[in-house]
């Protein structure tokens, strides 16, 4: 392997480490997640799969810890960046190519990858994007949660829960958005004895 290539490749991803979710940036949110870091709870929530499920785990992983790469170079696009879809979908393979190209023999494989998760043509690629749409609504509770700001994040909910298809995804999606409703019922009854 060319350590020069190599050396730009770690250099790139270690951009991930520090980008914010746009997200979460646009809501003003304190402190919010790097796309590194959502993409390393969506790698360990891959190694949670059942084997009953037939999911190739190592797949997953590999998957949730790619399908987001191309950001290191083009940034987190999101629907309210006013960029169209397909304008997306190209700067992200060109990028997701530019990456590739610096991994000699490895870089197939993982373009490979990343095509497969962006055009959802596996039950692999399927489950990683309801994992990706769990961890949204999994931060957004926690947002929440630690700002003491219920309803404010509602729209990740609305848009992200109904797009999850798995089954057990779409119940413990179905478990936070309950536990979330509970919290601030809660808040909202202790605020109201104490008035």
């Amino acid at each position: 392997m060319d350590f020069s290539k190599f050396h730009e490749f770690m250099e790139l991803v270690g951009r991930l480490k520090h980008l914010k979710r746009t997200g979460w940036v646009l809501k003003d949110i304190k402190e919010p997640e790097s796309i590194a870091g959502h993409m390393y709870r969506m790698a360990v929530l891959s190694m949670m799969v059942d084997d009953e499920d037939n999911i190739d785990k190592l797949k997953l992983i590999e998957m949730a810890l790619i399908h987001d790469l191309a950001e290191c170079i083009v940034g987190d696009i999101t629907p309210v960046c006013g960029i169209p879809v397909e304008e997306k979908h190209r700067r992200e393979e060109e990028a997701m190519v530019e990456i590739c190209n610096l991994l000699g023999d490895k870089g197939p494989e993982m373009l490979k990858l990343f095509h497969e998760y962006e055009c959802q043509e596996s039950v692999e690629a399927k489950y990683v994007k309801d994992l990706d749409l769990l961890d949204f609504i999994m931060q957004a509770y926690e947002y929440e949660k630690r700002d003491s700001s219920p309803g404010y994040l509602e729209v990740f909910f609305s848009t992200s829960i109904c797009r999850i298809k798995h089954p057990k995804i779409k119940k413990i999606a179905s478990e936070i958005v309950a536990k979330r409703d509970d919290l601030f019922k809660n808040k909202f009854d202790t605020l109201m004895i104490k008035n």
